[in-house]
């Protein structure tokens, strides 16, 4: 029996990372919201690998450092272990990874929604959203409670009919043995919606006392790790270890051996996994002549004897992972806690979402995280965002949020999903990003905290750190122009020790940073007047220095887009009555409606000569 349980602005569905997010930004923002999840245990839960950040996930998680997030703070709060990635390769791709204390994120995470002002937290399944008109009008639990609001938002993670597989058993089941949802899925096809069957998978979660770590290879964290916040709240600190192991040809053939036991190969399975972490079975088949494959041994927190096996997912049968996992060095006497399994769910397929996460035919309900396709923490967390600020802004009345892919790798994230879809779990990567060396992980607050501030989720005073931070780096960028330093035997010594070549007369000083294996630090025994500068601001000005060519032709390439973005096309334009266009450009626009010329370009199916006639109707 239904009964009235309340009136909100804004419910969320869902209390993952992209729930959560969605929920602090609503709130945060002035809207009366409200956050549905089946479970409060389950909130901010890490079911798969115990860890935020990584390659570009990491540029995401500073991203949202500076647009006003919570997650970065949380996982600053709640991390054990910190390592910078790729340090070997270009600032580009440098991305900031942190092992965290799952149970410790969580309790963080609950916490802070539990203290927020205009946030409300509800234990029930959310069955059905309805309309009025066509848009958004009230949520309804599997309990019969009727919640009115004028926007929903949609962040279901893998809970939609979900499936969970090991071998041949089967269950109905969201991750970690919770409860699936199944009616909000039939609501959603009702609606008009049009989903589809993804597949996720876990490796095996072992007892540490039953590991022998003299046969692996210790991994420690960064010896000055660095924060994901700007800030630096919490000075992060490495409490834990990480270690390194690998298959073998014994793990190998026990694999293979059981190939047809295993879900993914025997017809079990129907939804598309990710290409970019798939499960052990997965590799052997893509890469069957490769002798093993990288594992990492992970901590699952500081209060439990818990690791996880970082590379070895799996639903293959649990006779065949004991079988498996003891083959492994360091692993030969084990204890399985927890047996790896895959899990099917529903998702919408995101080019039905505008850039702001709407869905186009109903007004008022958003999409974030692993149901708009998506894998990984931090690709839902900073979905979460947009979603939750969008859904926000435009009950207020005020411009939405669009971050373009020019900007920001969530810009990128969102576009690339909402222009061009995904037929898999869709995982952010630096060579995503056409723009990735404007786009660093270190120059996030820069480019964001401005958007923040604007927003009203960044305070005043941070803001105006920020500005003085670039204000000195610039500063000290002209300084170094500026000051020259004559060819000395002691510089010469120098240079000569670091394989440069001796100068004969004087160069400045900014010269000799752009210099291969020579930097900022480097160069202060030379430089008398050198200011205090923080660390990052120091990062920025070498960066800035050595890479200087590179960037500004970059800029060059973005002034372009911004240019193409800054077309809008009108959202009843008939493009069958545009001459000029293919048959394909003209079904492919009328079906995913751009938004801008340059999001056009973009769509598959739109080639250069469809783009010119779309550019020349416009022009008329």
């Amino acid at each position: 029996m239904e009964y009235s349980a309340g009136i909100c602005d804004v419910a969320v569905i869902g209390a993952g990372h992209a729930g959560i997010e969605a929920a602090l930004a609503s709130a945060r923002l002035g809207l009366d919201t409200v956050i549905f999840t089946m479970n409060l245990d389950s909130l901010g839960n890490m079911p798969c690998n115990p860890a935020i950040g990584g390659t570009a996930k990491g540029h995401l998680v500073r991203e949202l450092s500076a647009l006003g997030g919570e997650m970065p703070a949380a996982a600053d709060r709640a991390c054990i272990q910190y390592r910078m990635l790729n340090l070997g390769k270009g600032p580009a791709v440098w991305s900031l990874r942190a092992q965290a204390d799952r149970r410790e994120y969580q309790r963080v995470m609950k916490g802070t929604l539990e203290r927020q002002e205009r946030l409300r937290l509800v234990q029930a399944e959310i069955c059905s959203v309805r309309t009025v008109d066509g848009r958004v009008s009230a949520v309804v639990t599997r309990s019969g409670a009727v919640w009115s609001c004028s926007a929903a938002v949609i962040c279901t993670g893998t809970y939609l009919h979900g499936r969970t597989i090991v071998g041949d058993v089967t269950e109905e089941s969201g991750p970690d043995g919770m409860h699936a949802s199944g009616p909000l899925a039939d609501c959603l096809r009702r609606l008009g919606l049009s989903l589809r069957r993804f597949k996720t998978g876990t490796p095996p979660r072992i007892n540490a006392r039953s590991v022998d770590f003299s046969k692996m290879e210790l991994q420690p964290g960064d010896s000055e790790p660095e924060p994901f916040t700007f800030d630096g709240e919490t000075p992060p600190e490495n409490r834990a270890v990480c270690w390194l192991t690998w298959t073998n040809e014994r793990t190998h053939e026990i694999i293979r051996a059981n190939m047809h036991r295993s879900p993914l190969y025997n017809g079990t399975i129907d939804g598309v996994g990710p290409r970019y972490c798939p499960s052990i079975e997965t590799k052997l088949v893509a890469f069957p002549d490769k002798k093993r494959h990288q594992l990492f041994i992970e901590p699952m927190g500081l209060g439990t004897e818990e690791l996880y096996i970082q590379g070895l997912s799996s639903s293959l049968p649990e006779d065949v992972q004991t079988d498996m996992v003891h083959s492994i060095a360091g692993l030969e006497h084990a204890v399985i806690q927890r047996y790896a399994y895959a899990i099917e769910y529903d998702c919408v397929d995101p080019t039905q979402l505008r850039p702001t996460l709407e869905v186009k035919k109903v007004p008022g309900l958003y999409g974030a995280g692993q149901f708009n396709g998506s894998s990984g923490y931090e690709e839902a967390a900073v979905q979460g965002f947009v979603a939750g600020v969008n859904a926000a802004l435009k009950i207020l009345g005020r411009d939405p949020l669009i971050l373009d892919r020019a900007g920001s790798y969530i810009g990128t994230l969102i576009d690339d999903l909402v222009t061009l879809g995904t037929n898999e779990p869709y995982r952010m990567m630096t060579s995503r990003s056409e723009y990735r060396l404007c786009l660093r992980q270190d120059n996030a607050d820069i480019r964001l905290v401005p958007t923040g501030h604007a927003l009203g989720l960044i305070s005043d005073e941070r803001y105006e750190r920020v500005l003085k931070k670039y204000d000195l780096v610039k500063g000290e960028i002209a300084r170094l122009e500026g000051i020259f330093v004559p060819p000395t035997a002691e510089l010469n010594a120098f240079l000569e020790s670091h394989g440069q070549p001796p100068i004969s007369t004087g160069v400045s000083l900014a010269s000799l940073i752009r210099r291969p294996r020579l930097g900022y630090a480097m160069t202060a025994p030379f430089d008398l007047d050198r200011p205090a500068l923080s660390r990052a601001a120091a990062q920025e000005v070498e960066l800035e220095l050595k890479y200087a060519g590179y960037i500004e032709k970059q800029q060059r390439q973005i002034n372009e887009f911004r240019r193409m973005e800054s077309r809008r096309i009108p959202p009843d334009i008939d493009y069958g009555s545009i001459q000029g266009l293919r048959l394909e450009a003209r079904e492919k626009l009328s079906a995913l409606r751009p938004e801008t010329l340059g999001q056009a370009t973009r769509i598959s199916g739109v080639s250069p000569s469809d783009a010119a006639a779309l550019m020349i109707y416009l022009g008329k």
